[in-house]
């Protein structure tokens, strides 16, 4: 499959993993090997990322995988920009997935402050990958800012829903000058292959994973949804249409005699 590429940075996968709701350390890592993944994303607030030690940080080979912080948790721009600068100064990579969801009970991202913390960020030498509603005019409002990717969601977080935001998320893909990655709501490999027949240019998948009954198994069906996908899109998808059409020719082979 070809490569993906963000800022820059060639990743052999398409398929980002999160850490999050994982029964434990050993089905966390059953999951992200069987992925395939490059990148792995990890919330600041529930991980010590000055501790090398740190119990989950010590189960994700850091030569592996790029470890993503998250600012999942944050209530505005402010709090946002703040653990990133944590993280960087704990040693992190200048990369950061930006999350900003004041409300605990939908977890949507809020465009105002996202896209401020964004602009912040972005000045300050990160690699921004903003997670956003499937709203295409901030998606381009967030791209003008330099962010490195767009990550609309799917579907509300954890919801499992697929692409309930379709038709936005077409729009975004179709007007984008940085990868598309669909994040959030994935809840089947069949989800991570629609978004990327439609051309996003990668997933993002924890829930999913994190509470199917074998996460390793699952983790493998998404990294051959995510491929299939991929592939099909690459080889150019036929139109549809509403009338019936033969795959084989009705006329021509059969002669009356």
């Amino acid at each position: 499959m070809d490569k993906l590429v963000i800022a820059g940075r060639e990743f052999n996968s398409r398929l980002m993993v999160g850490t999050g709701k994982f029964s434990s350390n050993a089905a966390m890592v059953a999951a992200m090997e069987a992925s395939g993944a490059d990148i792995v994303t990890v919330a600041l607030r529930r991980v010590d990322i000055d501790n090398p030690a740190d119990d989950m940080l010590a189960h994700i080979d850091r030569e592996r995988y790029l470890l993503l912080p998250n600012t999942s948790g944050a209530r505005d721009a402010e709090e946002a920009i703040r653990l990133a600068r944590l993280a960087r100064a704990a040693g992190c990579e200048p990369w950061v997935k930006l999350e900003v969801t004041p409300d605990p009970y939908y977890l949507l991202p809020d465009p105002i402050e996202t896209l401020k913390a964004a602009e912040v960020l972005v000045k300050e030498g990160f690699i921004v990958l903003p997670y956003i509603n499937a709203d295409p005019v901030l998606a381009k409002h967030l791209q003008e800012a330099g962010t490195a990717t767009v990550m609309p969601l799917g579907a509300p977080i954890g919801t499992n829903k697929g692409v309930r935001t379709r038709d936005s998320i077409a729009i975004i893909i179709e007007q984008a000058i940085v990868p598309v990655v669909v994040d959030a709501g994935l809840g089947a490999p069949s989800h991570a292959a629609e978004a990327m027949e439609m051309g996003a240019d990668a997933v993002l998948v924890n829930t999913a994973l994190a509470v199917a009954e074998n996460p390793g198994k699952m983790g493998a069906a998404f990294k051959k949804g995510v491929e299939a996908g991929r592939e099909a899109y690459l080889a150019g998808l036929g139109a549809q249409s509403d009338r019936a059409e033969a795959s084989s020719p009705l006329t021509g082979f059969l002669h009356n005699d």
